[in-house]
């Protein structure tokens, strides 16, 4: 499989590089494993005060990214192969399966909107998609783009300690949330770990853990669960009835 390039252009360039320079992500760069670059936006700027915005047609407030500097970026930075999502929150909700599916491209351009966000003409020509974390508005996209790509990368081979990791997470597969997790002492505080995950039986530890996704997520996103698994777990299978 082919190194994944990730290039983040932000005004902001430092916070991507600073969150993603530390823990597993930093270590996937030193192993080799991803490379991520940080850029400036206002590198392709062409004016003494490196100007990348301008008030917007029509008034009101705020400032607009301008459609030369985010063209002659993108322009540069990008082949046949790219595939540049913009952080904005007008985008498609992030979830699992997006980051899933980004993880198999080789370069990946993340364009962080900032302002009141960017001029139309660059949103309609330079982007493949856009993406957004969910219903709420952040100071800029730099924060954004941190997050997806920290979603992205960790799915990488060899990027976990094992790829089983990311396979029995939240989301991973089925929509279904992440079992409980317990670790010694075997007792604490009167509260005792279910003796299933002690007895060494692991097919029946298996299915406790699938029982247990099951009934966690009922409880706590049952928008994420199927009419059908919904009344097996309400004990209303159709095939009792």
């Amino acid at each position: 499989m082919s190194l994944l390039h990730v290039d983040i252009v932000s005004l902001f360039p430092e916070i991507c590089r600073s969150v993603l320079g530390e823990s597993i992500i930093g270590r996937a760069q030193k192993n080799g494993l991803v490379e991520i670059r940080s850029i400036d936006l206002r590198n392709y700027s062409h004016d003494a005060r490196r100007t990348v915005d301008d008030t917007p047609f029509g008034g009101g407030a705020g400032m607009v990214l301008k459609p030369e500097p985010l063209f002659e970026c993108v322009k540069d930075l990008t082949t046949e192969r790219s595939h540049v999502a913009l952080l904005c929150p007008q985008g498609a909700p992030f979830c699992q399966k997006t980051a899933q599916r980004l993880s198999k491209e080789e370069h990946l351009v993340l364009i962080c909107g900032h302002y009141e966000g960017l001029d139309e003409r660059a949103r309609q020509c330079l982007m493949d998609e856009e993406i957004s974390l969910g219903d709420y508005v952040l100071t800029n996209g730099a924060i954004a783009a941190a997050v997806v790509a920290d979603a992205v990368i960790r799915l990488l081979p060899g990027v976990l300690g094992s790829d089983e990791s990311s396979d029995e997470e939240s989301f991973s597969n089925e929509l279904l949330l992440e079992y409980p997790q317990y670790t010694r002492p075997s007792e604490f505080k009167g509260m005792c770990v279910p003796p299933v995950l002690l007895s060494g039986n692991h097919r029946k530890i298996s299915e406790w853990r699938e029982e247990q996704r099951v009934v966690r997520t009922v409880g706590r996103r049952p928008d994420l669960i199927s009419p059908q698994l919904k009344n097996v777990v309400n004990g209303d299978d159709n095939e009792h009835n």
